[in-house]
């Protein structure tokens, strides 16, 4: 019996050694479906005592989200992979599943490093085999019409047709909430999400979008700037992959420039700054065979895992100093503007680009022309400033009817107090006083942005269970960039404040013109505003209606939360009674 369970056990490891991905027995021109994935998984940490599959939470689909984690030590608890001063990287495949280079590429990564026995002694590496599981059962080979392979693929939203690259901070997908498990329970100090891009024609395989630099912590962005960055451009250039910043052209074609991409926090490296991790979102360039973009793709993963591997100590220390600096920050950034006056050059490999007739309207069309390579020397735009920031203020108190922002705050590892008895605060309220929202659905949601305020000193009333969450926390850019309503990606943004902005209770004009009357009797200071506002602005002196919805507005009739933001900033440091 011993005997036989023995050879059942080299059976399955000589199978995982000698397995190969679908990828590869499709010739290289196909794709690895969700099934294929996790089983190919499910043998490896079989057969591999450092390799374990994880699963977190559920998707949309109905599937968990599954993790497959390299441990050289066989370590695969991340409390004490942490308290080993161990680093994390952690690598994102098919967000988007019709761009499955990742996918591939972490598969074959994931079986050599074990089977050659290569992994990172201070490196622990987790892979997503797929996060999208949704779109990649919608399978097809056309879905994405400008693109070079694979034969079938799935498809870019996910069961709900959501885009989960703008899902990060509102999470209407239940695969959001699972990734934030993972992300929050690993946290690493490096992330990559990866992808294929859609634009214009040039030579490279891979270009690349890192964390955009000027968003990052400083200590943070010193390294990613000056040692990761170029020796990652250096390493792919030795592997015969030379890359570029992702081409996010100014005009038609590259030529006329390019800008940095600036990444809110609704995509992943924009929602991984918030946490003080480096990410990146590499980008093959979709016009390229599949087989050099999963092979690119492989070899930059490589060489992140190296890399990583190489700098474990000081990406470590940064990254504590980084959360250390954050805790104590007192302003904060809340949207950014490109500096349009500070241009780099840099060398670019492209394809002489032309105009010629279309062969549908016979109007003019662009195209790039292959045959005629060049390298040139073209601009890039890649300093941004803050356009917008905030003082920090000591603590939020949210009321625990907000359930919602609650459990998000609490699933990126927020520390949050309750309030143990009813009391009277004093606290800085905003009342929104202006915004714009867009006039069609962008991703579910009818998104708000240009928020204006008005700030008042109010002696608002909690109760018993309210929460207070201080902003002495090293995720203080989650909790200010969520919080904060003119933010970028704000949760008032994203529209979950929305039922503060129309009245519950109005008035009968008939009745409330006599009310009217003696309100502006009684209250000299009321009639002299109402003179005033006359006064200064004519079509609002023609307008009765007006003038009595002013009256109301100014009076004790009028409901004091409409349009109050029901997140309050404390900005004195008080004593309050907490559990």
């Amino acid at each position: 019996m011993r005997k036989f369970f023995v050879l059942c056990l080299l059976s399955m490891r000589l199978k995982a050694i000698a397995q190969k991905t679908p990828f590869e027995l499709s010739g290289k021109t196909g794709t690895t479906t969700y099934t294929e994935a996790i089983s190919y998984y499910e043998n490896l940490a079989e057969a591999y005592p450092q390799a374990k599959l994880l699963t977190y939470g559920q998707t949309d689909f109905g599937k968990p989200l599954h993790v497959l984690v390299l441990s050289h030590d066989q370590v695969f608890d991340p409390v004490k992979i942490r308290q080993q001063n161990k680093r994390v990287l952690l690598i994102n495949n098919g967000i988007h599943p019709g761009e499955p280079e990742g996918i591939d590429a972490s598969m074959m990564l994931a079986r050599d490093l074990l089977k050659a026995g290569k992994l990172p002694k201070d490196v622990v590496i987790c892979i997503i085999p797929l996060y999208n599981i949704d779109g990649s059962f919608n399978r097809s080979g056309t879905s994405r019409a400008n693109q070079n392979g694979p034969v079938a693929y799935g498809f870019r939203g996910n069961s709900k047709n959501l885009d989960l690259n703008r899902d990060f901070i509102k999470t209407d997908s239940k695969n959001s909430a699972a990734f934030q498990q993972i992300f929050n329970t690993w946290q690493p100090e490096i992330f990559v999400d990866t992808h294929t891009s859609n634009g214009a024609d040039y030579q490279y395989v891979m270009t690349l979008i890192p964390t955009q630099k000027d968003k990052l912590n400083p200590i943070l962005a010193g390294y990613l700037t000056k040692t990761l960055l170029p020796d990652l451009y250096a390493a792919m250039e030795k592997a015969g992959y030379p890359m570029i910043p992702y081409v996010n052209s100014i005009g038609e074609t590259p030529e006329s420039g390019i800008t940095g991409f600036i990444d809110p926090p609704r995509y992943s490296t924009g929602y991984t700054t918030l946490h003080n991790t480096i990410g990146f979102m590499p980008e093959t360039h979709m016009l390229k065979s599949y087989d050099l973009r999963v092979d690119a793709t492989y070899k930059l993963l490589d060489s992140y895992i190296r890399l990583v591997e190489r700098d474990a100590k000081v990406i470590g220390e940064n990254k504590h100093k980084a959360d250390e600096a954050i805790a104590v920050q007192k302003e904060f950034p809340l949207e950014w503007k490109l500096n349009k006056a500070e241009v780099n050059d840099l060398t670019f490999k492209g394809f002489e680009a032309g105009q010629k007739a279309s062969t549908v309207s016979g109007a003019d069309r662009l195209y790039y022309d292959r045959s005629k390579p060049y390298t040139k020397t073209i601009k890039e735009w890649n300093k941004f400033e803050p356009a917008v920031s905030v003082q920090k203020p000591v603590a939020y108190i949210i009321p625990k009817a907000w359930d919602r922002v609650i459990a998000l705050l609490k699933l990126n590892n927020v520390k949050i107090s309750e309030l143990k008895t009813d009391q009277k605060i004093k606290v800085e309220s905003y009342y929104i006083s202006d915004f714009k929202t867009a006039n069609r659905p962008y991703e579910g949601h009818y998104l708000h942005s240009a928020v204006k305020l008005n700030t008042v000193e109010q002696n608002l009333q909690y109760y018993a269970g309210d929460f207070v969450v201080y902003t002495n926390q090293p995720v203080n850019r989650y909790i200010i960039e969520t919080l904060e309503p003119q933010a970028t990606d704000s949760y008032f943004n994203w529209n979950f404040f929305d039922s503060i902005l129309d009245m519950k209770e109005h008035y009968s004009a008939y009745v409330f013109e006599d009310t009217a009357t003696g309100l502006l009797k009684n209250n000299p200071e009321l009639k002299s505003k109402l003179e005033a506002k006359k006064s200064s602005d004519a079509e609002f002196a023609k307008n009765g209606a007006a003038q009595l919805d002013f009256v109301y507005k100014n009076s004790d009739y009028y409901e004091k939360t409409h349009n109050r933001y029901p997140v309050a900033r404390l900005v004195t440091d008080v004593k309050l009674d907490l559990k």
